[in-house]
C-alpha cells in the first residue's frame, strides 16, 4: 500500500507524486470555479458577487484544513521512512479524532458568525442574501470537506497521491451536473451552487471511505489506537498548525483585500472575486509542489537521506518558476478573454478584472518559490519559519499595499493587484536567505538524532 519515496529517480518521484495531487487540488478548487462560471452564465453581477465572496470564505477554510492535515502527511511519511509501524497507527487514529472534533466545532462557530463575516467583508447589499444562502449550505458541508482531506492526507503520507484524485474527480463531475440543473432550470442562484458543491463533496467522501474499507493498509487499527495521545497530537500539530495558520493568514489577507474592493461597489466586487478565483486556480501548482516536497523530503528525512530531500526542493523550484513565468505571460496577452469566460454581458467587470489580473498574476512566480521552501521546512518540522515570515508579509505588505493602492488609484485595479506579489516576493527572498544560512542545521547529526528520538518516544508511549 505504501510507496517508498526514498529510492529511484528523484525527479520521477516528484512528478509521479505531484501530478495526481495537482489534479486533486484542481478538482477540489474546480467546485468553486464551476459554481462561479455557471452562475455567470445564468445570473448577473449580484449573484456572481455572492458566489465569489462565499466561495472565497470556503476556499480559505479548505486551505486551512489542508494545511492542518499536512501534519498528518509529514508525520506519517517520517514513520514510513523510519519503518515505524506503531507510529503510523497512532498517527492515523489520532488524526481521525483530532479532525472529527475540529469539524464539529468549526461548523457551529461559523454558522453563528455569518452576520459578522459579511460585515467584515463589506458585502454589497445586492449580494447579501444570496451570499448568506451560499455560506449556510457550505458550512453544513464542513464535515465532508474535513473527512476528504483527512483521508487524502493519510494516503499521501503513505506515498499514494492517486486515490484522492479519483475520489475528488467523481465529485467534480457530479458538481458540474448539479450546477447546471440547480442554477439553470431550477433557478436557485447562489444557493443552488452551494448545494451542488456540498452534495458532490459528500459523494467524494463516501467513495473514499468505501475504498479505504477495501484496502489492506498493513497496519490494523484497534480501539485503543484512537485514544488521544499527547505526543502524537503534538507531532501532528507541530507541523500542521503553523501551516494552517499560514494558509489562514494568506487567505484572510485575500478576504481583507476583497473587503476593500467590495466598498467600491458590486462591479469591482465581482471583478476582484473572479480574479481571486482564477489566481487560486493557478496557485494549485505551487501548492502541489509544497505538499509534494514536504511528503517526499519527510520520507527521506526519516530514512536519513537528506541529500535526496534537498534535490527534490531544487527540482520543485525549477517547475514552479517555469510555470509562474508562463502563466504571467499568458495573462498579459489574454486577460480580457479569460475574464470574459466568467462574465458575459458585463463589460465593466471584464475591464476592471483585466487590470487586476495583469498585475496580480505575478504572484504565481514569487509564491512558487516561497511554497517550495515552505514544504521543505515543513518536512523537517520547522513550518513555524514559513508562518512567521507570512505574518510579516501579510500585515506589513499585502494588506497595507492593497489599501493605499485603492486610496491613491481609485480609477484602476492594476496597482492594487501588485500588493500580493510584493508580499510573496518578500517571503521568497526571506526563505532563500534562511535556507542558505540554516539548511545545514536541519540535516546536522543532532537533527537526525531528534527524528529518531521522536520515534522512540512514540514507541515508549505505545507500550
Amino acid at each position: 500500500m505504501e510507496r517508498n519515496l526514498t529510492k529511484g529517480s528523484i525527479f520521477k518521484n516528484l512528478i509521479l507524486f505531484s501530478l495526481p495531487y495537482l489534479l486533486s487540488c484542481f478538482l477540489q478548487s474546480f467546485y468553486g470555479l464551476a459554481d462561479l462560471f455557471i452562475t455567470g452564465q445564468f445570473n448577473g453581477a449580484d449573484s456572481i458577487s455572492a458566489v465569489s465572496i462565499g466561495s472565497q470564505v470556503t476556499h480559505m477554510l479548505t486551505f486551512v484544513i489542508t494545511g492542518l492535515s499536512m501534519g498528518t502527511t509529514v508525520t506519517l511519511a517520517r514513520a514510513i521512512g523510519s519503518g515505524d509501524k506503531r507510529l503510523m497507527k497512532r498517527t492515523i487514529a489520532n488524526t481521525v479524532v483530532l479532525f472529527a472534533v475540529f469539524s464539529v466545532v468549526t461548523t457551529f462557530i461559523l454558522l453563528f458568525s455569518l452576520e459578522n463575516i459579511f460585515t467584515l467583508l463589506s458585502t454589497p447589499a445586492e449580494a447579501f442574501r444570496q451570499a448568506e444562502d451560499y455560506l449556510k449550505i457550505c458550512f453544513l458541508g464542513i464535515p465532508f470537506i474535513t473527512a476528504y482531506n483527512v483521508i487524502s492526507a493519510v494516503f499521501r503520507g503513505m506515498g499514494d497521491s492517486n486515490r484522492p484524485m479519483y475520489f475528488i474527480a467523481a465529485g467534480g463531475i457530479i458538481n458540474i451536473i448539479l450546477d447546471f440543473i440547480l442554477i439553470g432550470p431550477f433557478q436557485m442562484g447562489a444557493a443552488g451552487a452551494a448545494l451542488a458543491t456540498t452534495i458532490s463533496q459528500a459523494c467524494s467522501v463516501i467513495l473514499a471511505l468505501f475504498s479505504l474499507r477495501k484496502i489492506d493498509l498493513g497496519i490494523p487499527l484497534h480501539r485503543y489506537d484512537f485514544l488521544p495521545r499527547k505526543t502524537t497530537l503534538w507531532q501532528i500539530l507541530q507541523v500542521g498548525l503553523p501551516i494552517a495558520l499560514q494558509e489562514g493568514l494568506i487567505q484572510i489577507s485575500f478576504l481583507i483585500i476583497t473587503a476593500i474592493a467590495n466598498q467600491r461597489g458590486v462591479v469591482v466586487s465581482a471583478s476582484v472575486g473572479i480574479v481571486e478565483k482564477i489566481i487560486s486556480f493557478l496557485f494549485l501548482v505551487p501548492s502541489a509542489m509544497m505538499s509534494s516536497v514536504s511528503a517526499i523530503a519527510a520520507q527521506n528525512a526519516g530514512a536519513g537521506s537528506h541529500e535526496r530531500g534537498r534535490k527534490t526542493l531544487f527540482y520543485a523550484l525549477g517547475i514552479c518558476l517555469a510555470f509562474g513565468l508562463t502563466v504571467s505571460g499568458i495573462c498579459q496577452i489574454w486577460a480580457a478573454p479569460i475574464l470574459g469566460l466568467f462574465s458575459k454581458g458585463e463589460p465593466a467587470v471584464i475591464t476592471m478584472g483585466s487590470q487586476y489580473l495583469k498585475t496580480y498574476v505575478f504572484d504565481c512566480v514569487f509564491s512558487g518559490i516561497q511554497f517550495c521552501f515552505s514544504g521543505y521546512f515543513c518536512a523537517y518540522g520547522r513550518s513555524y519559519i514559513s508562518f512567521l515570515q507570512n505574518v510579516i508579509s501579510v500585515f506589513l505588505i499585502r494588506i497595507p499595499g492593497a489599501y493605499f493602492a485603492t486610496v491613491l488609484f481609485p480609477d484602476t485595479l492594476a496597482p492594487m493587484g501588485l500588493a500580493s506579489p510584493a508580499g510573496s516576493l518578500f517571503s521568497a527572498v526571506l526563505s532563500i536567505l534562511i535556507y542558505w544560512k540554516f539548511h545545514r542545521y536541519f540535516t546536522a547529526p543532532h537533527a537526525k538524532k531528534g527524528l529518531s528520538e521522536t520515534s522512540s518516544r512514540f514507541r515508549k508511549q505505545a507500550v
